[in-house]
């Protein structure tokens, strides 16, 4: 059983900016944003897909865009959490209530549903094959891991693959595949939480 700040991770601040989250959701609710909770925190999506989302930090407060790329960006408000990593996902922070314009937010959020409906996303880039020999054992052993791991699309099969051939030594590769086969069989993708 996780403790409570474990499953909260990312929103374990949220008591910290209670109101100030409380205002941006007002905002938002002028959209035509659904809320859902993914992750353990508010997400609003436009046909099912995601959005936008809300979250304390310990600094900060934030709404972060998850295709927030395609935002013109005229004020200079988004920032990329992680540079090397994230490709689509900006965020929007916040440090007061006062810092809140809700003209700007909601020009930003009405750009990013435009957006979502113009179908705007970042396909994965097509990267060459991997393959990994230890995996290709271990599911002709289980060929239930083999059709698991086959319902998976390309892109993710692809994270799998390379997060285990990316590890130097072959006892790593084998702790790594140990890892991500109780993922494979539940049908979670490697970066599903952080999506």
């Amino acid at each position: 059983m996780e403790s409570q700040s474990d499953s909260k991770g990312l929103w374990k601040f949220s008591q910290k900016w209670e109101e100030e989250l409380l205002l941006l959701k007002s905002i938002i609710d002028k959209t035509e944003l659904t809320e859902t909770t993914k992750w353990g925190g508010p997400v609003y999506v436009f046909n099912k897909k995601n959005v936008i989302g809300l979250g304390g930090f310990k600094e900060y407060f934030a709404i972060w865009f998850f295709n927030g790329v395609f935002l013109k960006d005229e004020k200079k408000k988004l920032l990329n959490a992680q540079e090397d990593k994230t490709k689509s996902l900006r965020q929007w922070r916040f440090k007061s209530k006062e810092e809140v314009n809700e003209k700007e937010i909601l020009e930003y959020i009405r750009e990013a549903i435009e957006n979502e409906k113009q179908g705007k996303i970042i396909k994965p880039s097509k990267k060459e094959t991997i393959t990994s020999e230890l995996l290709d054992k271990e599911m002709i052993q289980n060929p239930d891991l083999k059709e698991a791991f086959e319902k998976f699309s390309p892109y993710k099969q692809y994270e799998f693959l390379e997060y285990i051939e990316t590890a130097k030594q072959e006892k790593t590769k084998l702790s790594r595949i140990e890892k991500v086969i109780p993922m494979i069989l539940g049908n979670i993708g490697l970066n599903d939480k952080y999506r």
